[in-house]
């Protein structure tokens, strides 16, 4: 069976949570250490966790056999290279690198050594997620198809209160990224254009953005998210060539219209709706079980390098987009300068 050695390099809001579970929740892994910049942090969780804080990132990367990095996106091409050079397995924290060029470098060093490299898109490893879709996500399986069919467009709200935290990235890389994710894999085919608005509104990047999305066989998709909320609303609407899926995962309630089935609609009667619940589970400890059995085992890899990439450019498209409506505007003297 083994053990795997595991450190965590960056230990923050989200890397601690790594560590915690790490130490207690994961079988067959053991936290080799935690290390970051900021020492009384890396102190901190150490005393929390009973695993050591490392004096650098070479000297936690050598005391392990993988690494989860969880530091400031602009950190994630040198330390999980760094990691995959020395012979390491790496889960990086999404979005997998700060441009396409550094995600193809990791996923080609990465082949290269033969290392496992999993990138942290945790609403994969959701219940939800996991039930509509099946175990992998990209896989078909799942009750998703067999209720609505292909998907032909879908539409996603991630908002939020205001939190001091992943300011160092835009919401479209913060929040939007697992949308722009789960829209990837749901209609399977390849994003061919984006149309975006987005504003800065507390922090020096974009707050709050709003993507449209076409892709290569028809289907399309909205995406809202926001950091500068006053509550929380995470909501997902698919209408595909069967029916149609309306879920809200803060509720864990999902109602599905769709033919010969549930409780009949007098306005259709050829469809009926059906309500549904789910019971979450611990999606952290999901994902980082799957590392472990990826690392050990060889299973595959369900959000490998390849899927990061392409949740990273997708958001980088976004992100382009919002610049060009912006530039757009600010031309037409609709909009003042940030």
């Amino acid at each position: 069976m083994g053990m795997l050695s595991v450190g965590v390099l960056g230990v923050g809001h989200f890397g601690r949570f790594h560590a915690l579970k790490l130490a207690s929740a994961v079988p067959r892994a053991r936290l080799s250490g935690v290390f970051d910049t900021n020492p009384a942090r890396a102190a901190a969780v150490a005393a929390e966790t009973g695993a050591p804080a490392l004096e650098s990132a070479a000297a936690l990367i050598a005391a392990s056999d993988a690494l989860v990095v969880a530091a400031p996106t602009r950190f994630h091409a040198e330390l999980a290279g760094s990691a995959l050079a020395a012979g390491r397995h790496v889960l990086v924290e999404k979005p997998i690198a700060a441009t396409v060029a550094e995600a193809d470098a990791l996923i080609a060093l990465a082949r290269a050594r033969g290392l496992v490299l999993q990138v942290g898109h945790l609403e994969r490893f959701s219940a939800a997620l996991q039930w509509l879709c099946g175990a992998d996500p990209g896989g078909g399986g799942g009750v998703l198809r067999e209720w609505i069919g292909r998907p032909l467009y879908l539409e996603a709200v991630r908002i939020a209160p205001f939190r001091p935290r992943s300011l160092d990235i835009p919401v479209v890389l913060d929040l939007m990224i697992h949308d722009l994710d789960l829209a990837l894999v749901l209609v399977g085919s390849a994003l061919e254009s984006v149309d975006a608005i987005g504003a800065p509104v507390v922090s020096p990047h974009t707050d709050i953005a709003n993507a449209r999305l076409r892709f290569a066989d028809g289907a399309a998709a909205t995406i809202t998210a926001s950091r500068v909320s006053l509550r929380m609303e995470r909501k997902l609407r698919v209408f595909g060539t069967r029916g149609y899926l309306n879920a809200d995962f803060l509720a864990r309630s999902l109602h599905v219209v769709r033919r010969g089935a549930g409780e009949a609609i007098p306005a259709m009667p050829e469809f009926g709706i059906e309500t549904h619940t789910w019971q979450d589970h611990d999606s952290l400890e999901a994902e980082l079980r799957a590392f472990v059995a990826s690392c050990l085992d060889g299973a595959p890899v369900v959000v490998d390098g390849a899927a990061g990439r392409r949740a990273l450019e997708a958001g980088l498209r976004v992100l382009e987009a919002i610049a060009a409506s912006r530039a757009k505007a600010e031309a037409s003297g609709l909009l003042g300068p940030p």
